[in-house]
Order: C-alpha cells, then sequence, then structure tokens
C-alpha cells in the first residue's frame, strides 16, 4: 500500500462529482427499500422481491452495448445529468402513486425496469467521466474515493429509508427525489479537461468493441467475471426484508440498519484505501477478500443474533469493496480514454448482473428453500467459484502483481 500523492478532492469537479455521487446513490439506495418493503407488503412474496432485481436486470442486459456507444459518441456529462432528470420524473409518479394509494406491484416492476434503463445509460458515462476530469497516475484514488461516496450513500441511503418507510414509503420516495435532483444540479457544474476522440460511425465492429477488448485481455475478464459469478451466488442483500421481518424480527428500522452495515464495512476500509492504496499482490489480494466475503455470507446466514448478523454483513461489505476498487481500477488504467464508455458499460453488465440478476437468483432460490439455506449455499458457491478462477480458469489473476494488466 501506498501512502503517497496528494487528494484528488482538490479537483473541483471531481468533488462535484464525489458528492453527485453520494446524493444520487442515497437515492437509489432509498428506493430500494422503499420498493422493496413495499412489494414484500402488497405480495408476501420472495419471489416477488427477486423479480424487482430482474426487473432491473433485464433492460441492463438489452441496452449496454447501445450504452456504452452513448458514452464514448456524446457528452458524457449531459448524459449522467439527463438519466438523473429521468430518474426523478419516475419517482414523482412513485410519490403521487404512493399517497393516492394505487401503486401496485406491477407498478413497481415498472417503475424498477425504468429505473434500470436509465442507470444502464448512466452508469457508464458516470464512470467514463472519471478519467476525463483527473490524471491518469490519480484513478487508483480516484477509485478509492469513488467507492467511498459509494458505500457513504449505502449508509445514508438505507437508514434514511428504513427509517422513512414507519411513516410509509412516500416519505422515502420523497426523499430520493430530493436527492436526486441535488445530484442533477451538481452534474451539471462539472467540467471536462481530457479530450474524448468521437467514433466515426457507428457499425458491428465499434458495437461489440468493447467485448472484444474485455475478451482479449485475461486480467480484465478474470477479474469482472470472477466478480459477476461470486457476487451473483453469494448475494443476499434481496432477501433482508424476509431476514428483518420473518428471522431476526427487527421491522423496517432493523432492515435498515441491516441495509446499512456492509457499507459500513465497506466505508472504513475504502477511506483506508485512500490513503493507503492497494499496489502490491493485486491478484491474491482480490481472492483473499472473496473467501472473506463468502465466508462471512455463510456467518450471515446461520446467525439468529441480530448484533452478529451485524457483524457479518460489516464483514461483506469490508470485502467487498477491495474488489471493486480493484476491479475499477485495473478497467480504467488498461482502457483507452477513447474507449472508456463502451468497456465501462461491459463492467457495468458483469455489476449488474451480479446484482440485479443476483437479486433474482437469491429470491428464487429462497421461495424454493427458504432464506437461510439460500444464503448459506450461496456463500458455498462463491468459494467454489473462487477456487475454480484461481486454479483451473484464471490463474495469471493470482499471480498478477500490478495493475498493469498483460494482453492475450
Amino acid at each position: 500500500m501506498n501512502p503517497n500523492g496528494s487528494s484528488v478532492l482538490h479537483n473541483r469537479s471531481f468533488l462535484r462529482l464525489w458528492i453527485a455521487r453520494i446524493f444520487s446513490t442515497s437515492a437509489f439506495q432509498m428506493l430500494s427499500v422503499a420498493i422493496g418493503w413495499q412489494m414484500y407488503a402488497l405480495t408476501d412474496s420472495a419471489f416477488q422481491l427477486g423479480l424487482v432485481g430482474l426487473a432491473q436486470f433485464l433492460p441492463m442486459l438489452l441496452l449496454t452495448l447501445p450504452a456504452g456507444q452513448t458514452a464514448d459518441r456524446y457528452d458524457r456529462r449531459t448524459i449522467v445529468y439527463l438519466c438523473q432528470l429521468m430518474e426523478s420524473v419516475v419517482v414523482l409518479l412513485l410519490v403521487f402513486g404512493s399517497m393516492q394509494g394505487w401503486l401496485g406491484s406491477l407498478h413497481l416492476l415498472v417503475a424498477a425496469a425504468i429505473l434500470g434503463a436509465c442507470r444502464t445509460f448512466e452508469g457508464p458515462a458516470s464512470a467514463a467521466l472519471v478519467p476525463d476530469i483527473v490524471d491518469r497516475e490519480q484513478l487508483p484514488k480516484a477509485a478509492a474515493w469513488s467507492a467511498s461516496a459509494m458505500q457513504t450513500a449505502m449508509i445514508v441511503g438505507p437508514s434514511l429509508g428504513g427509517v422513512l418507510v414507519v411513516w410509509g414509503t412516500a416519505a422515502a420516495y420523497i426523499a430520493s427525489l430530493a436527492a436526486l435532483l441535488v445530484s442533477t444540479v451538481l452534474i451539471f457544474f462539472i467540467k471536462t479537461v481530457h479530450f474524448v476522440k468521437k467514433l466515426d460511425a457507428v457499425n458491428m465492429d465499434t458495437f461489440l468493441s468493447g467485448l472484444k477488448f474485455v475478451f482479449a485481455r485475461k486480467i480484465i475478464l478474470g477479474t469482472i467475471s470472477l466478480d459477476l459469478f461470486a457476487v451473483l451466488l453469494g448475494g443476499a442483500t434481496a432477501l433482508l426484508p424476509i431476514f428483518a421481518e420473518d428471522i431476526l424480527k427487527t421491522g423496517s428500522l432493523g432492515l435498515g440498519l441491516l441495509r446499512s452495515a456492509p457499507a459500513v464495512g465497506a466505508i472504513v476500509v475504502s477511506l483506508i484505501l485512500t490513503r493507503y492504496s492497494v499496489e502490491r499482490a493485486i491478484g491474491r489480494t482480490l481472492f483473499a477478500s472473496l473467501v472473506v466475503f463468502a465466508l462471512a455470507t455463510i456467518l450471515f446466514g446461520v446467525s439468529r443474533s441480530f448484533w452478529l448478523s451485524l457483524f457479518a454483513l460489516f464483514l461483506i461489505g469490508a470485502s467487498d469493496v477491495v474488489s471493486v476498487v480493484i476491479r475499477s481500477t485495473l478497467v480504467q488504467v488498461n482502457t483507452p480514454q477513447e474507449m472508456q464508455g463502451r468497456v465501462n458499460a461491459v463492467n457495468s453488465l458483469f455489476i449488474g448482473t451480479s446484482n440485479q440478476l443476483g437479486e433474482f437468483e437469491s429470491g428464487t432460490m429462497a421461495g424454493l428453500v427458504g432464506a437461510v439455506p439460500a444464503t448459506v449455499i450461496g456463500g458455498l458457491g462463491t468459494l467454489v467459484i473462487s477456487v475454480i478462477w484461481m486454479y483451473w480458469l484464471f490463474p495469471v489473476l493470482r499471480t498478477q502483481k500490478t495493475y498493469t494488466a498483460e494482453k492475450g
């Protein structure tokens, strides 16, 4: 780990982006709590909870490659700005629907799908904004600061969402709307300084170039595919309403604390990484963090103590953020400036698959065997995936020492 280097927060545009991500991610987390809580209240179904994740994933699956093209062809700041405006409109409709009492499970799924589509375009453009704002040698610290912003939001958002739904889901939707509008204003005032080459034409070669780039580099492919399958199996956040209501019996306030616990662990580690960035034994650090993630998932599944469950979720967040920082830094350092949008779109697809499709997998498995067995099986699956990637599919990833990835 290396403590050297000035803070990227001295860059005003990056500071605005950092704060905007706190507000926008807080809004999304509050929405996740409110939509999940409202869906479970309406249907009393773990399967319906999983469908919320599927509704967010399907637009991402269909629109990721066009989103990458858009991020490399048009102004990335404007893309993020317009996406957040559209998200605000959707949340405004959720506010009215909740206050007037006409929201049903289908409305929630449609809202989740539209929000998923907006975030599909917003994600690659937002990620590609970072190299547009900061110098390449500052990218590891920028990634750590970005992770800290995300995790700060994941503390504030779920906690606030869990408290607000006590007064009704409309209150959580209103707070989400306010946070989105603040983020939109901050994004509007960001200035980019690095030149981005515009694509001359759209054809099949440029359309698939992001995928080709990723699959031609084993380090990047191994890292993001490892995250895809491991987190897909090990993710238990979609089941937290069930754990809070039926197993730990803590209610909506306990749900907010459970949702926040991974973010507490993550922000502690991410703040450490802003000072001491990981620069040695990258591969081994990645696998070590994944093993901790898997064991903590199993611990959470078998726990019947609220405080032990919080500790397990703390470990899940702390270990996961190490993977997040390593993965995002690898992608940005080894991607040409003019391809940042397309490559980050592919990366977003892998991340979104592991998160949203992972929620669907967890909900479906819980519906078949119960929430506790589903969580334990997921943790064991993550361990198996780690061993396969480490020793059979991508052994070069295990021995990777720096962020400079070899081609081939």
